[in-house]
C-alpha cells in the first residue's frame, strides 16, 4: 500500500515543544555532569578527612583524640553532609530529565516506551473501551497517562470511560486551559515521593480503610506510654550511673512484665495490621506532598479553585503529615540498632494504635482526599497532553438537538505528518453516514477518529481537528469485536450482542452516536440488508446519530430510505489502475471501485484464476 499523499507538513507548534523538552534535557545533562563533579569532590573530601583523622589520631601504637583532631572531624560532618545533599540533587535531575525524556517519547509516539495500557481500567460490557482503543496497547490512555499516582492514573481512565455531562466538561476544559501552561507545575508533580514504585494506589489505601478499625480500651495505650517510658528513664539512668542498675532491675523487670503480658494480648492483631501498614506507608508519601502542593496553588478556575479549598479546608496535607510521621516510626523500629529499644518499650504496638486512632478520625476524609488528588493529577496528565499538541482545538459544547460538526477531524494517535484530515457533519440532515468502501481505504480509521475525538471532548482535553462543535452523546461503538472460545461466541453472535446494547442505549434521554464497522459481517449480503434496515430504523428513532461503515454496497441504499435523512460517503482510490492506491479522504456517493483484481496481482495470481 502506498504511502498517503498531500499531507499536512509538520507543526511549527509541535517542533516548538520538542525543542523545548530538549534544551530542556540539555540544560539538565549539564547540571547532572556539574552535580556528579561536585558528588566526587564531596566524597574525595570525605576520604581525606577520614584518613587526616586516623593520622591525628593515632599516634605510637595507640589511640589518642587531640585538638588537632577536630578539624579533619569537621571535614568529615561537613563533606558527609555535602555528599548527602549532591546525592539528592542529582536525584531530583534525574527524575526530571526522565519527566522529559518521557514526554519525547510520547511526541515520537515511540509506542515501544509507552507501555502502559491501562487494560487494569477495564470495565465489563462497555460500549467503546477497545472499539475506540481507549485502552489497550498503542491506546489514548497510553498517550495521555503522565500521571504521577496510580489514583490519577485510574482517574484518568474514569475520565475517558465515563463520559461528563456538559457542564463538567466545559469546567474541566478551563481547568486544563489554566494548566496547559504550567510545565514547572508538572515537573514538580513528577518529583514527588522519594521513590517511583510510591504509587498512590487508591485501592490499596481503600481496602485498608475497609478494614474495621482496631479498637483498644484507652488505658492499653496510655499505660503501655507511662510503662515504655519508665522502661527507658530507667535504663538511660542506669547506663548513665545516675542509679546503680542493681536498683532499677527489678523496677523494670515489671514493668516489662506488665508490657509482655499486654503484648501477648495484641500480637497476633497487631502484627497482622504492621504487615498491612509496610503496604499503606509507600502509598501515603506521594499522596501528603501532592496534596501540600496543591494547597500551595492559586488558580482562577473554578474546579481548580474548588479542589484547593476542599484540601485546605480540611487540612489534608497537615494531618496525612501527621500520618507519614507514623508511619517513619513504624519503619525506624524496624532497624536493628533500635529493635531493642522497641522491644523495651513496645514501640511497635504504641505506633499501630496510634495509626488506628488517626484512621478512626480520618477515615472519611482520607478516601475523599484520594479522591481529590487523584482528580488533580488526572487534570494534569491532560494538561500535558494539551501542551505537547498545541495544534489541537478546545471544542464548542453545545446544549439542544443531537449535532456533531468537525472541521479538520484527524486520528489522535497518527503522527502528525500521516495524519489525514476529513469533516464529519452529522445533526438533522444528514442523521447518519453509510460509509463504503474497500478493506484498508481508511473507514476504521475514520470511525475511531469521531470517537476518539469526542471521548476526549467529555474529558475536557482538546481534540484533533480545525473546527469543531458537539452536543451530548453517549458514544457506542463496533469495531473491534472479534470470536471468542473461552465465552462460545462467534463474531456475528459478539456484533449482535453489542448491537443490542446499543439499541438499549439508544432509548435513553441521552443521544447516543453510534460507529459501527462492517455491521453484521458475518451473515450474507441479502440478510444482512434485510437486518440492518430496522437496526438503522431503531437507532434514529431514538435521536441517535452516527456512521456505519460496510464494503458490501447493498447497505448503501439504506441511506436513500425515505424519512431516514441519511448519507453515502465513500473512501477509495482516486486512480483507476490502482484500486489500492487509497488516499485515504472521504468523497461523497458510493465506493464503486473493485479491489479484487488489484489484490490477486499483489498475491502474485492472474485474474482468470479465481
Amino acid at each position: 500500500m502506498n504511502p498517503p499523499q498531500d499531507v499536512a507538513p509538520p507543526s511549527a507548534a509541535n517542533d516548538r515543544v520538542e525543542r523545548d523538552y530538549r534544551s530542556r534535557l540539555v540544560e539538565l545533562n549539564g547540571r547532572l555532569a556539574r552535580e556528579q563533579r561536585r558528588r566526587s569532590v564531596a566524597l574525595t573530601l570525605l576520604i581525606g578527612s577520614l584518613a587526616a583523622l586516623v593520622l591525628a589520631s593515632v599516634g605510637r601504637g595507640r589511640i589518642r583524640f587531640t585538638g588537632i583532631a577536630v578539624i579533619p572531624a569537621l571535614g568529615i560532618v561537613l563533606s558527609l553532609r555535602e555528599y548527602v545533599n549532591r546525592r539528592r540533587a542529582l536525584a531530583k535531575i534525574v527524575v526530571r530529565c526522565g519527566f522529559y525524556e518521557r514526554g519525547l517519547e510520547r511526541l515520537r509516539l515511540d509506542w515501544q516506551a509507552l507501555e502502559r495500557t491501562g487494560e487494569e481500567f477495564a470495565r465489563s460490557d462497555h460500549l467503546y473501551q477497545f472499539d475506540l482503543q481507549i485502552l489497550g496497547q498503542r491506546s489514548l490512555f497510553s498517550l495521555l497517562c503522565s500521571t504521577r499516582s496510580e489514583a490519577g492514573a485510574a482517574c484518568l481512565a474514569a475520565y475517558l470511560l465515563e463520559p461528563a455531562d456538559l457542564k463538567e466538561a466545559r469546567a474541566r476544559q478551563d481547568a486544563i486551559r489554566e494548566l496547559r501552561g504550567l510545565a514547572g507545575l508538572r515537573e514538580q508533580i513528577a518529583l514527588l515521593g522519594k521513590y517511583r514504585f510510591q504509587g498512590c494506589d487508591a485501592d490499596t489505601l481503600r481496602e485498608w480503610l475497609g478494614t474495621p478499625v482496631f479498637q483498644v480500651p484507652p488505658a492499653v495505650p496510655i499505660a503501655l506510654f507511662i510503662s515504655g517510658s519508665a522502661v527507658l528513664l530507667a535504663a538511660v539512668a542506669s547506663l548513665t550511673q545516675i542509679v546503680a542498675w542493681t536498683q532499677v532491675l527489678p523496677f523494670v523487670l515489671s514493668l516489662l512484665l506488665v508490657q509482655t503480658i499486654m503484648g501477648t494480648m495484641l500480637f497476633r492483631r497487631i502484627r497482622r495490621r504492621l504487615r498491612v501498614l509496610r503496604v499503606v506507608a509507600r502509598e501515603c508519601s506521594v499522596l501528603q506532598e501532592g496534596l501540600r502542593l496543591l494547597e500551595q496553588q492559586d488558580f482562577r478556575s473554578s474546579k481548580l479553585k474548588d479542589l484547593v479549598d476542599r484540601s485546605r479546608s480540611s487540612s489534608a496535607s497537615l494531618h496525612l503529615r501527621r500520618l507519614e510521621r507514623l508511619f517513619w516510626g513504624i519503619a525506624q523500629r524496624e532497624k536493628e540498632f533500635l529493635s531493642l529499644v522497641s522491644l523495651m518499650t513496645s514501640a511497635g504496638t504504641q505506633l499501630v494504635l496510634a495509626v488506628e486512632r488517626w484512621r478512626a478520625q480520618f477515615q472519611g476524609e482520607l478516601s475523599r482526599w484520594v479522591d481529590l488528588w487523584a482528580e488533580f493529577d488526572a487534570l494534569n496528565a491532560i494538561a500535558c497532553y494539551a501542551y505537547e499538541n498545541p495544534d489541537h482545538i478546545f471544542p464548542e459544547l453545545v446544549d439542544g438537538e443531537a449535532m456533531l460538526a468537525l472541521q479538520g477531524l484527524g486520528h489522535p494517535l497518527l503522527p502528525f505528518d500521516r495524519c489525514i484530515r476529513s469533516d464529519v457533519d452529522l445533526s438533522d440532515s444528514p442523521r447518519f453516514w453509510i460509509l463504503s468502501g474497500s478493506n484498508m481505504a481508511g473507514k476504521s480509521t475514520l470511525l475511531r477518529a469521531v470517537g476518539m475525538n469526542a471521548v476526549l471532548a467529555y474529558a475536557g482535553a482538546p481534540i484533533r481537528a480545525a473546527h469543531a462543535q458537539l452536543s451530548q452523546f453517549r458514544v457506542c461503538a463496533s469495531i473491534a469485536l472479534s470470536d471468542s472460545l473461552l465465552d462460545g461466541k462467534s463474531k456475528f453472535l459478539a456484533e449482535a450482542e453489542r448491537l443490542m446494547l446499543i439499541l438499549r442505549q439508544a432509548g435513553t434521554e441521552t443521544p447516543v452516536l453510534f460507529l459501527i464497522d462492517e455491521i453484521l459481517s458475518g451473515t450474507n449480503s441479502e440478510d444482512r440488508r434485510l437486518a440492518c434496515g430496522p437496526v438503522v430504523r431503531a437507532l434514529l428513532s431514538g435521536g441517535a446519530v452516527g456512521i456505519l461503515s460496510t464494503h458490501d454496497l447493498a447497505l448503501t441504499a439504506i441511506a436513500d430510505e425515505r424519512g431516514l435523512n441519511g448519507l453515502n460517503c465513500c473512501m477509495e482510490s482516486d486512480d483507476p489502475n490502482d484500486p489500492l492506491h487509497f488516499d485515504y479522504r472521504v468523497k461523497p456517493g458510493i465506493s464503486r471501485r473493485s479491489s479484487a483484481t488489484a489484490i490477486l496481482r499483489l498475491m502474485g495470481l492472474p485474474p482468470e484464476s479465481q
